[in-house]
């Protein structure tokens, strides 16, 4: 089973959003793919080109947002508000991601100047907690 998720930080200044996408293995908390764009179809449709294969078929817990509908095969997608709980996991390690870096926070001063140097970051941060560098809080 996965968790599907997004969040936003800035690129550059507080004006310009980036999205950062998720997918997170339910079981082992591993991070199976990861995308930044904007919150349209099309970034979910690279989250989603990016899942390994082994998920392809797995159940995909996510929200309503209309995205994940169109492009998550519908037999998968189990669409789900966070009163269910069915999606605390990977909600929970957005919390870690804001808390580790700063560039990830809602309201900060830290800005990546360029989409490709957050990804990097973000990429960086993804392995140090795949590979157990990273305390797991919570």
């Amino acid at each position: 089973m996965l968790e599907v998720d997004e969040l936003w930080s800035f690129v550059f200044r507080s004006k310009d959003k980036v999205w950062v996408w998720i997918a997170m293995n339910r079981e082992t908390r591993e991070i199976v793919a990861s995308a930044c764009g904007d919150r349209s179809e099309n970034t979910c449709r690279i989250l989603w080109d990016r899942v390994p294969s082994a998920y392809k078929e797995a159940i995909v817990f996510s929200d309503y947002w209309s995205a994940y509908r169109a492009v998550i095969p519908s037999e998968q997608q189990r669409p789900v508000g966070k009163e269910t709980e069915e999606t605390a996991h990977i909600e929970r390690w957005n919390n870690t991601l804001r808390q580790q870096l700063a560039r990830f926070l809602r309201k900060t001063l830290s800005f990546s100047k360029c989409i490709k140097m957050h990804e990097i970051r973000l990429k960086f941060f993804i392995h140090r907690y795949n590979i157990g560098l990273l305390p797991i809080v919570g």
